[in-house]
């Protein structure tokens, strides 16, 4: 990942839907010594529900938890009577104050970074709070208007480091080729080129850009978007960044099969240091497919760090102790990372 040294780094856990796996994935990951060693962690949230977590799962889990006791806890007004698995319009309230609440204090100065826990959108809907993700919540309230979504695994196998930018995200595929456009992708691009150099020292980056349509429209006979603009766009984007390789636009339906290799076979393969993918299954259907208990979610632009498992609340399993904290451990690790190399840049 990235080397890390001098003092610890202070983060908040937001606690996500209180009717989710939120509490149990953050009292398992956090049950790692390690992780206290190099971070001071608050978790926003409630004392009594994740007292209530950990006696109901403490008997029949299989895996370690922290007790609530030894965790640092703002409170944030919480239903009592809460029902695993039945997330409902208070635990949609609850789940957005948690955010909010991390949010102004980060703003403020307290954290260096947020590690979000899964909320349900429909619950926030639900409650009052029409926004489409945690994402453009963190954007607006920190006053930015470019912004994107990244998602970063290291690869348990080889060490080789996945980094996807997404261009469009939480958008029907119907209107993908509407919304896209040159200004979308310079936006992303340029966020992009900047996290690289701030957050992984890649002063000289490769970025891979996939196409839109399938073979990358076969030059206008599966798309036109190729051919009529994306091309052109892509040209004057390498003049634009002389210091990056620009490698595009690869058809999306090849475009994963390098970093598949080195993810699973040999980290040493050479690969781009990023994919810039146009929509969203486009980026996150192979992220998920190689990284599904690795892989997060942070965002881009951000004048802190952001990072979040890259998954639901899974309010099916949620109570019955076997939720894999393995991507929620994935997050707090990388949210340190980069608060790391933040402090040294």
């Amino acid at each position: 990942m990235i080397n890390q040294s001098g003092s610890k780094v202070d983060l908040a856990i937001t606690m996500g839907d209180p009717a989710s796996i939120g509490g149990e994935i953050i009292l398992k990951a956090l049950s790692r010594p390690s992780i206290h060693d190099r971070a001071n962690i608050t978790i926003i949230g409630s004392r009594s529900h994740l007292e209530k977590t950990y006696h109901h799962l403490q008997p029949f889990t299989s895996q370690e938890l922290i007790h609530p006791d030894s965790l640092n806890i703002i409170e944030v007004d919480t239903p009592e009577n809460i029902i695993w698995g039945k997330g409902n319009q208070e635990t949609g309230k609850a789940s957005f104050l948690y955010l909010e609440n991390a949010i102004a204090l980060t703003l403020n100065g307290q954290f260096e970074g947020i590690v979000t826990a899964p909320i349900a959108k429909s619950l926030w809907q639900s409650a009052g709070y029409d926004y489409p993700g945690q994402t453009e919540v963190l954007a607006q309230k920190s006053g930015r208007e470019k912004f994107a979504m990244m998602f970063l695994g290291l690869s348990p196998y080889t060490n080789w480091v996945l980094r996807t930018i997404l261009a469009t995200t939480h958008i029907p595929l119907k209107t993908v080729s509407d919304n896209l456009n040159s200004s979308i992708l310079d936006s992303k691009l340029e966020l992009l080129i900047e996290n690289l150099k701030q957050d992984f020292n890649l002063e000289k980056s490769t970025i891979a850009v996939a196409g839109l349509n399938p073979h990358s429209g076969e030059d206008g006979k599966l798309g036109t978007e190729e051919k009529e603009w994306l091309q052109d766009w892509l040209i004057n984007a390498q003049k634009k960044y002389p210091q990056v390789k620009l490698i595009g636009l690869i058809p999306p339906d090849i475009m994963w099969i390098k970093p598949t290799q080195a993810w699973f076979r040999d980290g040493n393969i050479d690969t781009p240091d990023a994919f810039l993918a146009l929509y969203h299954d486009q980026g996150l259907i192979p992220v998920k497919a190689m990284a599904f208990d690795q892989a997060v979610n942070t965002t881009v632009g951000l004048p802190f760090v952001r990072t979040s498992p890259d998954h639901g609340t899974a309010f099916d399993i949620a109570g019955q102790g076997v939720a894999n904290p393995s991507s929620m451990l994935s997050a707090i690790e990388w949210a340190i990372a980069l608060c790391y190399n933040r402090k040294q840049s």
